[in-house]
């Protein structure tokens, strides 16, 4: 192949990033190790949904880049979150100040340089740090992402989701991990024995690891990431009255000691947004870009179903708006169904010490397009502050890999000073929605009869289940009946033989109807419905299950004695998947 001229080479880069919608910056491009300030390189901003990838070894400028790439999203108006793992990027609230050498490097790329703020929200997990504190419900995080924390096993996994189940389907609040422990505690005591029976697939012995598990976490301080108030990840989407959009960023200081929990609740953030967010198809700009920093820790030893889990909410969230950006040190350590989706690569200089480093080097340069760069001697060469780049046009096509050289940020590359920090926490519109701890009514008060702590004003929750737990299958055992019949029906393909029954007894206080299998299906929430209920003539006891045991009882009697554990089951899991989303999580708005 015929070797290309620079000036063919700088028309091809030119030629690639010449955009006609609005872009970020990102820089200019070096050809032959010459910096061409007439070959700026770009990031379309309605492609910026289509994912992407910031890596690069240590100390090689991932955070600058983020920094740089955040300021120019909020001036477009678009809303960023950001993992501040090091603290550096509330440096974003003060306004840089210039200097010669940063002049030099602005004016060599082209870019017109101005030290500016920006409209800055400090959140902190848990309130560790300077912050909003942010927190979620256990019931909200799930049980695969708290699976993923507690780092248990396959089979632990699957018996925490039956606990999960016992709890909603008896109207048990797990609000905090007091309510979980005690839920257990129930279930493995001689009270709550016969309730882990009708369980099945729930040991005594693997409840006992569970809980064991949860003692731990507690004694890890971690028991104050879970409560209330819960955050709504709506806070996110927010834009300031100017119209920039707000960076959100969340602090865990203590990263350390706990990157299971801060990769894992980072991952709640998105499925939540997932699970809630409207599908908007494609957009002028995204609603939130997301940067995942630390990615790496997301995926050490994840199981199949928590990658899976990973995969299909990377490429369905684009739809809906938002775009993913995963940053580590280098491509493998992302999945390849993940690695898939990004599309907008920014890769910063790898270093190419030791074997493992060099087969991580030649499986970077296999991720990249053809170009008319050597790569490998590119990546290993390239200096703080330049990144091999490519990503999607507005046709959605690639565009030619470019060394560039990036955009330096106009507010300050570092902290800022903490009175600065802690007055914009002080000031933020979030602080009296979410500064003060409370202990609602939940299940550890139900299941042990104590009164809820007094850790701040109880919140109402007009919205929440019946307060005790009681026998599965009373209320609403008709419109399961009927549903059951109905599911036979289908399967075999002629009338059912299940004798219909009359409606169950009725109440004089308010009900709230069961939502039926399709509109639970739809993940929408169900209006609450009350009626009056008249005195009827008393009907037989329903049996144990409640719903997913009646749907179990017809599946096992129409496909053969021998398979009704199965169908069973099959009810258990379709439980779960009409109250739950892809990772087990249940929001607030969800559950009303």
């Amino acid at each position: 192949m015929a070797t290309k001229t620079t000036a063919e080479k700088l028309a091809t880069i030119q030629q690639g990033y010449t955009l006609e919608g609005a872009t970020i910056e990102l820089g200019a491009a070096i050809i032959d190790g010459e910096l061409h300030k007439d070959a700026p390189v770009r990031l379309p901003l309605a492609m910026m949904n289509r994912h992407g990838l910031v890596a690069g070894a240590t100390g090689t400028g991932k955070t600058v880049t983020l920094h740089m790439m955040a300021e120019q999203l909020s001036t477009a108006g678009v809303p960023v979150f950001l993992a501040d793992i090091k603290g550096d990027l509330s440096g974003l609230a003060t306004a840089a100040v210039g200097s010669d050498k940063l002049r030099a490097r602005t004016d060599s790329i082209g870019q017109a340089w101005e030290g500016k703020t920006f409209p800055v929200e400090f959140l902190a997990l848990g309130g560790d740090g300077n912050g909003v504190p942010v927190r979620a419900t256990v019931t909200s995080f799930g049980p695969i992402l708290l699976s993923r924390i507690m780092e248990l096993n396959d089979t632990q996994e699957s018996s925490l989701q039956l606990v999960f189940y016992f709890a909603d389907k008896n109207g048990l609040e797990l609000i905090d991990l007091k309510d979980l422990r005690a839920v257990i505690q129930f279930l493995t005591s001689d009270e709550g024995k016969d309730k882990l029976e009708e369980l099945g697939g729930l040991s005594k012995a693997t409840a006992g690891v569970i809980l064991r598990e949860i003692v731990n976490l507690e004694a890890q301080g971690l028991e104050k990431f879970f409560g209330e108030p819960e955050f709504d990840t709506a806070e996110l989407l927010r834009t300031a009255p100017d119209g920039r959009g707000v960076v959100t960023c969340l602090e865990l200081p203590t990263l350390q000691t706990k990157p299971m929990l801060f990769s894992t609740f980072l991952m709640w953030l998105l499925a939540d947004l997932f699970e809630d967010l409207p599908e908007a198809g494609d957009l002028d700009k995204p609603k939130l870009v997301f940067f995942l920093d630390e990615a790496h820790l997301l995926f050490n030893g994840a199981t199949k179903a928590f990658l899976d889990a990973i995969t299909t909410t990377v490429r369905l969230i684009r739809s809906k708006g938002v775009g993913i950006f995963f940053v580590t040190q280098t491509p493998k350590d992302v999945p390849a169904d993940v690695l898939g989706q990004l599309a907008n690569r920014v890769q910063h200089a790898l270093r190419a010490f030791t074997p493992e480093d060099a087969k991580a080097l030649k499986a970077t340069v296999s991720t990249f397009p053809l170009s008319d760069y050597d790569l490998e001697e590119t990546l290993t060469s390239a200096g703080i502050g330049e990144a091999v780049i490519t990503v999607m046009n507005e046709k959605g096509a690639p565009t030619p890999v470019a060394l560039t050289r990036l955009r330096a940020p106009e507010s300050v590359m570092g902290p800022s000073e903490d009175a600065l920090v802690r007055s914009t926490v002080a000031g933020s519109a979030l602080l009296g929605k979410y500064g003060t701890a409370v202990d609602n009514p939940s299940a550890y008060e139900k299941l042990t009869g104590k009164a809820a702590a007094s850790t701040g004003p109880a919140a109402p929750e007009p919205d929440r289940a019946p307060a005790t737990p009681s026998a599965p299958g009373a209320p609403g055992a008709y419109d399961v009946d009927a549903e059951a019949r109905r599911i036979e029906e289908e399967i075999l393909g002629r009338p059912s033989s299940r004798p219909a029954q009359a409606p169950e007894p009725q109440y004089s206080e308010p009900q709230y109807d069961e939502p039926r299998a399709s509109e639970a299906r739809e993940s929408k929430p169900r209006a609450k419905a009350t009626r009056t209920r008249q005195p009827q003539p008393q009907q037989p006891e329903p049996q144990p299950g409640g719903m997913m045991g009646d749907l179990g009882g017809v599946l096992g009697g129409a496909l053969g004695g021998g398979l009704k554990s199965m169908a069973r089951s099959m009810g258990t899991q379709l439980g779960r998947e009409l109250l739950r989303g892809v990772f087990g999580t249940s929001s607030r708005r969800r559950r009303r």
